[in-house]
């Protein structure tokens, strides 16, 4: 498949179909998230494929729980089914045949050394720099997600999940430095997919000349 037509198929994927995705499969989508650009080549990444149902299941309950005690409503009140969408596009994820937790570390730059000299804590250096080590994280992300496409799989992109990371990363044996810090459902789209639509170039694009 081409580039473009991978990125103009490529729309978020939230009903899977119950078989299992080739391991081999697998191993290839991760090994081009790795080629993703990365601040300094940092390559501050690793990637976990889970593809055990009860593990699945036993971290959706788990993001399930922590809605529960985020947004504490009852029955009859009005916003329970804001939280009930809520809770269902934040736990979806236990029906996909796999899950990718996408872990990444602290990034240490040269210039952090010499902001030491300059009472320029690395959180602040970090946040000067619009935070480049999560901008090259979500690059590593976009690869995932198009090597699915051209696999002829889906993938969604998952955040609200992320509510309940020091309980998925206890679950999960995630030990530091690296942090739990998305993670990506993958498989074979259970109905059609249409991608939605997006802006057209007019609302996006401006020429500076």
């Amino acid at each position: 498949m081409e580039l473009k037509e991978a990125i103009e198929k490529r729309t978020s994927v939230r009903r899977f179909k119950s078989e299992p995705i080739p391991i081999d499969d697998l191993k290839e989508i991760i090994s081009l998230a790795g080629k993703a650009p990365s601040i300094n080549n940092s390559q501050s990444w690793k990637f976990l494929a889970i593809v055990n149902s009860e593990l699945l299941e036993k971290m959706s309950q788990i993001v399930h729980k922590k809605i529960e005690q985020l947004f504490p409503v009852e029955e009859e009140n009005a916003d329970k089914k804001v939280v009930d969408t809520v809770d269902r596009y934040s736990t979806f994820f236990n029906e996909a045949p796999a899950v990718i937790a996408v872990l990444t570390k602290p990034y240490n730059a040269v210039a952090d050394k010499i902001s030491d000299e300059n009472s320029l804590s690395a959180e602040e250096l970090n946040k000067l720099r619009n935070y480049p080590d999560i901008q090259s994280v979500g690059a590593a992300v976009q690869n995932v997600l198009l090597a699915a496409v051209d696999k002829n799989l889906g993938a969604c992109w998952l955040s609200g999940l992320m509510v309940a990371k020091d309980e998925l990363e206890d679950l999960l044996s995630i030990e530091k430095p690296y942090s739990l810090f998305t993670c990506i459902a993958i498989g074979k789209p259970l109905g059609d997919v249409k991608p939605k639509e997006k802006k057209s170039l007019n609302e996006i694009f401006e020429l500076i000349d």
